[in-house]
C-alpha cells in the first residue's frame, strides 16, 4: 500500500468507530526512544524516519508534529504521503493536544493505542481534552492494515557478570526494595528497557544502538519476575537469575500479572516510563505511588567498576577517533570522500577493537550546510562529497562491552570564513566553560546549561537543543534522570553521573558547529559554604585549534585546553604507532 492508501484505511476504521482523531506517537509499550522495527509505526504510515514526532489523523487532515531538528527532513520525507508537517514551537511538547481541542467538535472521540502512551502523556491527554468535552478511547488501527509487519526481535539476550557490572543483581534489587519500602509500596513495575538491563545485568540486541532486550519486571519485597520471550535466555542464565530470587516468565504474561496484583496493594509506577494501558489494567483497589524508577536514579550514579571500565572505553574510542582524523587529513582533496563513506571509515576504525559492540547511535556525518541540521542523518539521497574547504561535523559514539561513548568534533577541511572561525571559537568556549565548572552540591542541569551558553549569549547567539544528556554504561547513549537543558528539571547533578557537554551554533544554509565531551561528576572541595563538585573530562580526542580566534579566548580557557590536550596525548599515544603518535603530538601541542 502507498502512504495515502494506508491513511485511507486508517480513516475507514475511524469512521466506522465514529472517532474524530487518531494519535500515533513514536513509542512502544516500554516508552523507548529507539524502537524495534515492529513499533516503527510513524515510518510505516508516513515515511518520516526522525526519532521524535507524533502523527495525528482526522477525517480531513493528517499532520506530523515534530521539532526544529527535523523540519527539513520531515518536509522532504512527507512529500506525497498525505501528511503535512506541523512545526512544534517547544521540543517534546505535545502541542497537538491544544490543536485537537480547537479543532474537534464537543463530544468527539480521540483514539490512540494506549500501549504507546506513557502514563504521564495518557493522563495529560485525557485531562486536557476533557476540558473541551472530548474523550480518549483505546484503539489500534495500525495492526489490522500492516501486512508483513516485522515480528518482535528474536535475537538472544545474555547476562553480563557481576564483575563487569560492578554489582550483583541481588545487590541492585536490595537497593530498589529499600526505595520501595521508603515509598510505602508493595510492588514495583519496571517497563523501561535500560532500567531492565541495568537492574538484571542483562543485555541484548532488540533495538538498534541500545544493547537492550524487550522485557518487563514486577518486583515485590520477596520476589522478582522478568517477563521476556522464553527462548531469549539460556537455561544457565535463568538459573543464575533464580539465585537472585528472580523468576522468568513469558513476555506476554505481563498483562495477566498486572491485572492480578492483590487487592489493596500499593504499587510504585514511574509515569514517564510505563504505558497508560498497563495503568488501566491494575485492579481498582490497588493504590498507586507515582515516582521515578529507583533504578533510573541508581543507574545514573556509576559505581567504581563502571567508571574505570568507561575510562578504558574512552581510551579505545579516542584511538579510533585519532586514526580517523589522521585519515581524513591525509585524504581530503586527494580521494573521493563523502558523508557516508567518512562515517563508514570511522565505524571501521572503531570496529577494529575486539571490545567494540556497535555504534551507540546513528552517526551524524554532516558537511557544510548539512551540519546546520543538528540531527542530520546522511542518506543516499542527501549524501554530498567532502571538499577541502569549510567545516565537517561528525557526532558519533561506540558501544563497547565495558562502556558507551558519544563525541562530537567539528573539523576544518581547508579554507574557512571569518564567521566560521568566530562561531567555532565561541562553541569551544562554551564547551570548556561547562567542562571546567566548579559548582555547589544541589546544582541542577539548567544551571550548568546556562554556564555553557554564556559565551554564545554574549554574542547574541543561542542553540535550540540541550547542552547535555546522561550516558549509560554499555547502555543507552541518552540516559536520565539528569539533563543539561533550559527546562527547570529538578534533578541535581550528583557525583558519579556521566553527562555530555555539547553546545553548538547552527546557521541554516551555511554551517553548523558542535563540540562535545563527556564528563564525570566528582567531589571538588568541602568548606563552610557547601560541598563543591566538578567535572572530570572522560572523552579523549584532539580538538582542532588551527582556526581559533585567540583574542576571544580567556586565559583560563586556554589553560584548560592545553591541559586537556596534554592528557589526550598521555593517554592515547601508547596505543598508537610512531607516525600516529607524532601526528597526535602536533595536534595536541599547547597554544
Amino acid at each position: 500500500m502507498t502512504y495515502q492508501e494506508k491513511l485511507s484505511e486508517i480513516r475507514k476504521q475511524m469512521k466506522a468507530d465514529q472517532v474524530g482523531a487518531y494519535i500515533i506517537p513514536s513509542a512502544d509499550p516500554h516508552i523507548s526512544e529507539y524502537l524495534p522495527k515492529h513499533y516503527e509505526c510513524i515510518p510505516y504510515l508516513s515515511g518520516f524516519h526522525g526519532s521524535a514526532g507524533t502523527l495525528v489523523i482526522t477525517a480531513d487532515f493528517a499532520g506530523l508534529w515534530t521539532d526544529f531538528r527535523y523540519f527539513e527532513q520531515a518536509t522532504e520525507q512527507l512529500s506525497g504521503s498525505g501528511f503535512e508537517l506541523v512545526k512544534q514551537k517547544v521540543q517534546h511538547a505535545p502541542e497537538y493536544i491544544q490543536w485537537l481541542k480547537d479543532t474537534l467538535p464537543a463530544g468527539a472521540t480521540v483514539a490512540a493505542d494506549e500501549k504507546l502512551l506513557s502514563i504521564l502523556l495518557g493522563e495529560l491527554i485525557t485531562t486536557e481534552i476533557g476540558l473541551a468535552d472530548l474523550h480518549l478511547s483505546h484503539k489500534d488501527y495500525i495492526s489490522p492494515i500492516w501486512q508483513n509487519r516485522p515480528e518482535l526481535p528474536v535475537e538472544p539476550a545474555y547476562l553480563i557478570s557481576a564483575e563487569a557490572a560492578g554489582k550483583t543483581v541481588k545487590e541492585k534489587l536490595t537497593a530498589v526494595r529499600l526505595a520501595m519500602e521508603q515509598a510505602g509500596t508493595d510492588f514495583h513495575l519496571v517497563s523501561s528497557l535500560d532500567d531492565m538491563a541495568w537492574l538484571f545485568n542483562i543485555r541484548g540486541k532488540d533495538v538498534n544502538y541500545n544493547p537492550v532486550v524487550l522485557s518487563f519486571a514486577l518486583i515485590s519485597q520477596d520476589h522478582a519476575t522478568i517477563f521476556i520471550q522464553p527462548d531469549k535466555l539460556t537455561e544457565e542464565d535463568k538459573i543464575e537469575l533464580l539465585k537472585s530470587g528472580t523468576e522468568v516468565l513469558a513476555y506476554t504474561e505481563i498483562e495477566r500479572s498486572i491485572s492480578h496484583i492483590p487487592a489493596g496493594s500499593k504499587i510504585l509506577l514511574d509515569p514517564k516510563r510505563n504505558c497508560y494501558a498497563y495503568l488501566k489494567l491494575l485492579p481498582e483497589s490497588v493504590k498507586i505511588k507515582r515516582a521515578t524508577n529507583p533504578s533510573t536514579v541508581l543507574k545514573a550514579v556509576k559505581n567504581e567498576t563502571e567508571v574505570q571500565n568507561t575510562r578504558e572505553a574512552m581510551r579505545k574510542d579516542g584511538i579510533a577517533i585519532t586514526r580517523f582524523l589522521i585519515w581524513l587529513e591525509e585524504n581530503i582533496g586527494k580521494t573521493t570522500i563523502n558523508e557516508l563513506s567518512a562515517a563508514a571509515k570511522l565505524g571501521a576504525y572503531r570496529a577494529a577493537d575486539p571490545a567494540y559492540a556497535g555504534d551507540s547511535f546513528n552517526t551524524i556525518s554532516a558537511y557544510a550546510a548539512h551540519a546546520a541540521l543538528p540531527h542530520y542523518g546522511a542518506s543516499e539521497e542527501s549524501n554530498v562529497p567532502l571538499l577541502n574547504k569549510g567545516l565537517y561535523l561528525v557526532d558519533s559514539g561506540g558501544q563497547y562491552f565495558y562502556g558507551t561513548t558519544d563525541i562530537t568534533r567539528t573539523i576544518p577541511l581547508g579554507e574557512t570564513t571569518a564567521e566560521e572561525k568566530k562561531d567555532y571559537t565561541l562553541v569551544l568556549k562554551g564547551m570548556i566553560e561547562g567542562c571546567r565548572l566548579k559548582f555547589p552540591a544541589g546544582t541542577n542541569g539548567y544551571q550548568v546549561d546556562a554556564v555553557s551558553r554564556r559565551p554564545l549569549w554574549e554574542h547574541g547567539i543561542n542553540y535550540g537543543h540541550g547542552t547535555g544528556h546522561g550516558v549509560g554504561y554499555f547502555l543507552n547513549v541518552h540516559e536520565g534522570p539528569q539533563v543539561f537543558n533550559p527546562a527547570a528539571n529538578a534533578v541535581a547533578v550528583e557525583p558519579g553521573m556521566i553527562t555530555s557537554i555539547e553546545p553548538g551554533v547552527y546557521r541554516p544554509g551555511r554551517h553548523g558547529i558542535r563540540i562535545e565531551n563527556l564528563v564525570y561528576t566528582i567531589p571538588a572541595e568541602k568548606n563552610e559554604f557547601n560541598d563543591f563538585l566538578a567535572f572530570e573530562t572522560l572523552t579523549l580526542a584532539p580538538i582542532h585549534t588551527g582556526i581559533l580566534q585567540m583574542e576571544l579566548l580567556e586565559k583560563a580557557q586556554i589553560e584548560w585546553l592545553n591541559s586537556y590536550h596534554e592528557l589526550v596525548y598521555e593517554k592515547l599515544s601508547p596505543g598508537l604507532n610512531p607516525a600516529e603518535a607524532a601526528w597526535l603530538k602536533e595536534a595536541t601541542k599547547a597554544i
